[in-house]
């Protein structure tokens, strides 16, 4: 049985939780659906592989650039968990869709998780997480994981969310200030291609995702979002994320 990680981590959250997750399992290869130059309609998986497949949940949906790289592979039934991992306000509908993604690739899906990590926007808010707490909840999900992949039980299990989806679209677009040295790491390192390497000031609204790596990886600090729209957007979800969500694990 080989072991898998299939992760979107723009900012290095959801990369968090999906490798404590899988702390003690062994030999864990990784699939890193943010790669631009990846063909991952050649990846192909088998029955008898497991995969956690991981991804952030941005106003309560997966990024459908993802779940798109997702639907190309070949999951030949490989059992897998489904992680969505948001910013203490909410998941709504993120874990239904990547489940029915990742059906339509072919993946047999026998567990769900929601985790919580430091808001890629609002850092503010779950500021730190996953923490202690949140590290020992999700070791000891992907134990029980591995113990009932282990048993033959191969249910699914009944996940939280709502179908249709809700729309999503990316509202805070990064912008370069006058800091920006034209290194052009934003460029090479965005999953959706929104950055030109030969005019990396400039963003292109139409393919940017909202998913903060160029803000996140950009060495001058040079890339931020409007100032006041980030405190509109706050303000907007103070209330839904004042009280601390915690982990959840559906099997």
């Amino acid at each position: 049985m080989n072991k898998y990680r299939i992760i979107f981590s723009p900012t290095g959250g959801t990369e968090k939780v999906a490798n404590t997750m899988t702390k003690f399992w062994n030999e864990v290869k990784d699939i890193d659906l943010s790669k631009t130059d990846l063909d991952f309609s050649s990846i192909s998986l088998t029955k008898e592989d497991i995969a956690v497949i991981a991804m952030p949940s941005f106003g309560g949906v997966a990024p459908q650039l993802a779940l798109d790289r997702l639907a190309k592979m070949k999951g030949n039934q490989c059992k897998c968990v489904i992680v969505a991992v948001y910013g203490n306000r909410a998941y709504e509908n993120t874990l239904v869709q990547m489940e029915d993604y990742a059906v339509k690739a072919g993946f047999h899906v026998i567990a769900a998780v929601s985790a919580v990590a430091e808001h890629s926007i609002l850092h503010q808010y779950a500021t730190g997480r996953p923490d202690e707490n949140d590290d020992n909840q999700l070791t000891e999900f992907g134990n029980q994981i591995l113990e009932k992949t282990g048993s033959g039980n191969e249910s699914t299990p009944s996940i939280l969310g709502n179908r249709p989806y809700k729309k999503s679209s990316a509202v805070l677009i990064p912008k370069a200030n006058a800091s920006c040295s034209g290194c052009g790491l934003c460029a090479d390192k965005c999953p959706a291609g929104a950055i030109d390497r030969k005019k990396p000031g400039m963003t292109d609204k139409s393919k940017c995702i909202s998913c903060m790596r160029c803000v996140a990886v950009c060495p001058k600090h040079a890339r931020k979002v409007s100032g006041f729209m980030t405190a509109v957007a706050g303000m907007a979800i103070k209330k839904a994320c004042s009280v601390r969500k915690e982990c959840e694990l559906f099997i």
